[in-house]
C-alpha cells in the first residue's frame, strides 16, 4: 500500500446520497423563492458545507436564508434517507479489503456528524466507522475547499499529509485535498471527469479503488 491513510469523503463516495440531498435542496431553495434546479444544486453546492449555501444565496440575492433552514433541510433529508439511501456500489467491498489488510482509513465529510451517522446507520456502514474514524466540517473553522478538514483528520489519525490519499467526488473536495498536500482520487460515477481534472487519478467504479491504492 503506497499510503498510510485513506480518507473518504462521505456523500457520493460511501453513501449514495447526492441525488437525494441535491433534489431536496433544489426544491427547498425554490420553495423559499430562490429558483434552483437539480443541476444548479449539483453545480453550486455538491460537496460543500451548509455555510456555503447560506453564503452563496446571500451573495447572489442579498437575502438571508431562514434561521431554521439547516434544521428543516436536514429533517427532510434524514426522512428521505430512511426510505431511499443505499451505500455506493462497491464501497463495502473496499472497506472490507482495507480493514482486512490493516490499512488505516477514516471519513472526512462536509456533512454534520448527525448526517454522517444517520447515513451510516441506515446503510449499515456504521460497522466500519467507530467515532474515532469520523470527521466533519463541524470540527474545523472552514469547510471544503479549504484544506482544514483533511489536515485535521490526518492529524487526529497520526499521519503526515503527504502519506494520505483522499477519495472525493466533488470539485470542492479535490481542491481541498490538493491544498492539503495530499494525493486525491476523483470518483467520476456521478461527477464529470473534467470537473475533477486536478485529481491525482480518476476512476469510475468504486470496486476498482483497492487495486489503484497498491
Amino acid at each position: 500500500m503506497r499510503y498510510d491513510l485513506v480518507i473518504f469523503d462521505n456523500d457520493g463516495v460511501l453513501v449514495d446520497s447526492e441525488p437525494i440531498s441535491n433534489r431536496l435542496l433544489a426544491a427547498y431553495l425554490t420553495e423559499l423563492g430562490h429558483p434552483t434546479s437539480y443541476e444548479d444544486s449539483i453545480r453550486d453546492y455538491m460537496g460543500s458545507a451548509m455555510h456555503r449555501i447560506h453564503d452563496l444565496v446571500l451573495e447572489r440575492t442579498g437575502e438571508r436564508l431562514p434561521e431554521d433552514f439547516d434544521d428543516v433541510f436536514h429533517r427532510r433529508v434524514f426522512e428521505a434517507f430512511e426510505r431511499e439511501l443505499k451505500p455506493v456500489e462497491g464501497a463495502v467491498d473496499v472497506l472490507q479489503e482495507l480493514a482486512g489488510a490493516g490499512v488505516p482509513y477514516c471519513v472526512a465529510s462536509s456533512g454534520s456528524h448527525e448526517r454522517i451517522r444517520v447515513g451510516h446507520r441506515t446503510t449499515g456502514l456504521d460497522r466500519w466507522f467507530e467515532e474515532s474514524r469520523i470527521f466533519s466540517s463541524q470540527d474545523v473553522g472552514r469547510g471544503k475547499p479549504a484544506p482544514d478538514l483533511f489536515l485535521y483528520a490526518a492529524e487526529r489519525m497520526g499521519v503526515a499529509p503527504g502519506r494520505c490519499v483522499v477519495v472525493e467526488d466533488s470539485p470542492l473536495g479535490v481542491q481541498a485535498a490538493v491544498a492539503a498536500g495530499m494525493d486525491v482520487y476523483g470518483f467520476t460515477a456521478m461527477t464529470p471527469a473534467a470537473k475533477l481534472a486536478d485529481a491525482t487519478q480518476l476512476f469510475r467504479d468504486m470496486r476498482d479503488l483497492s487495486g489503484l491504492l497498491v
